[in-house]
């Protein structure tokens, strides 16, 4: 998800997409160590895009502080 997609998102929001991609990142690395996953470049983007999503969210709190 871009950046700007995310900004758009609110609190709440945030937090249920982070919950999400934590799933998924687990999934994927189950996958991966079971020798599953044939791409394991989406593990690194499945990390930026949490990091993303908490950076907008730390965005959001400074800002109602």
């Amino acid at each position: 998800m871009k950046i700007e997609k995310l900004r758009e998102l609110t609190e709440a929001e945030l937090n249920s997409e982070i919950t999400k991609l934590k799933k998924e990142l687990f999934n994927l690395r189950f996958q991966y160590t079971t020798g599953q996953l044939e791409n394991p470049i989406k593990l690194r983007d499945l990390k930026k895009e949490i990091a993303r999503a908490k950076t907008v969210l730390r965005e959001k709190e400074i800002k109602r502080a």
